[in-house]
């Protein structure tokens, strides 16, 4: 709860304020278009930043916009004895168009493993988050906490889920799109936190991303495992804080895994 108590803390203080009060000198584009930083992702990862630097100074910090400025933060995440890596707002194309639908998430990652992990939904005001082994969560200021449960396994043609195509490899993505016509719906909200907490609170079968930065999903990942999901690389391999490709696909369960992957994932 401090760590989440940080997140809240600096979202409220930083990214609320800026929101829909934006103009354009405020937000750049990093890789492309759909690549955005706003002044607000950088002024709350600071704030961020600086708050673990006080309870937690041993820990090597590893931000997205840190990482933007500093590459080589990201390869000492795999050694780091102790890291805390964070997103201080996931979905910035969402913010920076006006729409409430971001998030601001964390995890802790110690000896290579992923331990713990919080995504903070401003907006509503409330936390999912896992410690590992512990179970995965709603929690809200109030002290109100919840039990979350991935969904029960369907059908093929019954599955709900999220997939992020703006990332898919170009020679596949005909073929994979052709694919989800599979299954009931496909969803994309911009925003993998608010993606993996649907997930995890049962509406839904399935996600599935092929680019991988940690701070994108090492947090939803272990919180999705704690609620009783299935995740693994597309090669059928663990998913690790180190990865950064290999693609991700997270269901229900192992059977809904195999499933999915042999008849609509075919990378």
């Amino acid at each position: 709860m401090e760590l989440a108590n940080i997140l809240r803390d600096a979202s409220r203080a930083e990214a609320l304020t800026r929101f829909r009060r934006l103009d354009a000198s405020m937000v750049q584009t990093k890789t492309e278009a759909i690549d955005l930083v706003t002044e607000a992702d950088v002024a709350t990862e600071e704030v961020i930043k600086a708050s673990i630097a006080q309870w937690m100074p041993d820990a090597l910090f590893v931000g997205e916009e840190s990482v933007a400025a500093d590459p080589a933060l990201l390869d000492r995440l795999a050694t780091a004895g102790l890291a805390v890596v964070v997103d201080p707002i996931d979905g910035t194309a969402n913010y920076a168009a006006g729409l409430p639908l971001f998030a601001c998430m964390a995890s802790v990652v110690s000896g290579g493993e992923t331990v713990a992990g919080i995504v903070y939904d401003p907006m509503g005001d409330d936390w999912v988050m896992a410690e590992k082994g512990a179970g995965a969560w709603l929690r809200r200021p109030n002290g109100e906490a919840v039990r979350l449960r991935v969904a029960d396994p369907l059908p093929l043609p019954e599955m709900v889920g999220m997939a992020s195509v703006a990332y898919l490899p170009a020679a596949t993505r005909p073929q994979i799109l052709a694919n989800t016509a599979k299954v009931r719906m496909l969803a994309n909200f911009r925003c993998a936190g608010h993606e993996y907490r649907t997930f995890v609170s049962g509406h839904g079968q399935f996600l599935c991303y092929n680019k991988l930065m940690p701070w994108d999903h090492l947090a939803g990942v272990l919180i999705s495992q704690e609620a009783g999901a299935y995740a693994a690389r597309l090669d059928g391999s663990d998913y690790l804080p180190s990865h950064t490709g290999g693609g991700l696909l997270v269901t229900t369960d192992r059977a809904t895994w195999d499933l999915l992957r042999r008849e609509v994932f075919t990378f």
